[in-house]
This record gives structure tokens, sequence and C-alpha cells, in this order.
């Protein structure tokens, strides 16, 4: 297993009236984040939020190039991000004990705090499709250049992991600094990971220590 350190090169926030971040995703332009009530684009450039839509939203988000997926208690709902209006509904495998959501290869990948496992599903229909067990409790899921990775936690340590999307073995380690904590992550498809912080109310960019900007 590969270990390095990871980086925070930027935070932004906390933001007024928003006290958690949960879910994180990135439609190329703007950063989304689920923070309870709501879920809020953030221009990564100026720090600012320039939209928000109003929805339940107290765990993972996923953008599929052209929708916003948005764990909501118990389902998974699929929104139009101009307008807010919700375009489809799935259940989602944990019956809201969910945590992150990611997009990739034409599946929806759900993460499983608790029982410490991620699941590929069918984003018509909910059905699972495959299952990756992981060894920590499952915060934030991305993809980024083919590869599976998860937000972990343990006690007061936070880490985000590349699994073998076939066997769960844990390939790559980047661990994060000693209280920061990761619920909702994204890749931006430039080495950096984009970390909603929590209780602290921030969203973070988080690289590997030495890496280029």
């Amino acid at each position: 297993m590969i270990k390095s350190s990871a980086e925070i090169v930027r935070e932004y926030g906390p933001f007024p009236g928003l006290d958690k971040i949960h879910g994180v995703t990135f439609d190329g332009r703007h950063v989304w984040f689920a923070s309870g009530g709501r879920v809020s684009a953030l221009d990564p450039e100026t720090g600012t939020i320039v939209h928000e839509i109003e929805i339940a939203a107290h765990a993972g988000s996923a953008f599929d190039g052209r929708r916003l997926f948005q764990l909501t208690e118990d389902r998974i709902v699929k929104i139009d991000t101009e307008t807010g209006e919700v375009l489809a509904s799935i259940p989602a495998p944990g019956g809201g004990g969910d945590s992150g959501l990611a997009w990739a290869e034409g599946s929806l990948w759900v993460g499983q705090y608790r029982d410490q496992k991620i699941y590929q599903i069918d984003p018509e229909t909910g059905a699972i499709l495959s299952t990756v067990q992981s060894n920590r409790f499952v915060t934030g899921v991305t993809w980024t250049d083919g590869q599976l990775w998860h937000g972990a936690h343990d006690g007061e340590d936070c880490d985000l992991r590349r699994l073998d999307p076939e066997t769960g073995e844990v390939l790559e380690r980047l661990d994060l600094p000693t209280g920061v904590f990761v619920s909702g992550l994204e890749a931006d498809g430039d080495g950096r990971f984009f970390c909603g912080g929590g209780p602290s109310g921030k969203v973070r960019v988080v690289r590997r220590a030495g890496a280029e900007s």
C-alpha cells in the first residue's frame, strides 16, 4: 500500500447559516455541497455561493455530467440544477444509513458509513449491482481516473483511501491532519479533492503533500 500525507491547500467557509457540510460534488465549474436543508453551488475561484436549492440534504451528492443526485433521507433524488425540480427518485440502498455518493461508468456508488461498504447501484432502479467492502467507516465517495476513493473515519483520525473495487484492498492512503474530518468527497480530475468538513462548516481542497497545484 502507498502511504503519504494530504495537504490542505485551501478552505472555504464556514458559511452564514450553515452549520455542517455533508455531501460534495463538482460539475466542472461549481462545487456543490449539501448542508442539511439545501444544496449550494460554490464558485471555487471566488469562494462565493452562487446558487442554492432547497431540499433535504444530509448526506452524499453526485453529478453525472448533466444532473445532480442527492441522498435525501432514504431516497436518492435526481435534480435539475437550473430549476431545482426533482426529476426522479429511487430508494437508497441503506434505507437512510447512507453516506457518500458518486457517479462513475453509468452507475451510482453509495457509501454505507457504519457498514463500511460501498454499493454500486443502477441509477434508474436502485438495484445493487456490486458491493465493495472497506475496513473503515465510509464517509464521502469519489472516482477519478478509473480509481475508487473514499473518506475513511476511525476515531480521531481521517484519511482518504483508494480501494480495489473488486476486492476492497487498500491500494493507497492519504493521511489527513489530526482532527480534520471528511464528510463529502469529490475529485476535481486534476490531482485535488474537495472535502466536506462536517461540523466545521468548511469545504477544503486537499492534495497529496508535495504535489504541484
